[in-house]
């Protein structure tokens, strides 16, 4: 697992200097069904706008 999520969304909840998501867990969905072939396919569920 990685030691540090990235993320570039700053209007975030979760959102943190250096562009760290400080999150507890990460919620990744695909919006074309189970499977995925881009990552344009998918949204992040865990955002919270501050």
């Amino acid at each position: 697992m990685p030691k540090d999520v990235l993320c570039e969304v700053n209007n975030c909840t979760y959102w943190d200097q250096g562009n760290l998501c400080k999150a507890n867990e990460i919620y990744v969905v695909s919006h074309t069904g189970k499977e995925a072939d881009q990552s344009k396919e998918t949204d992040c569920k865990t955002f919270r706008k501050k």
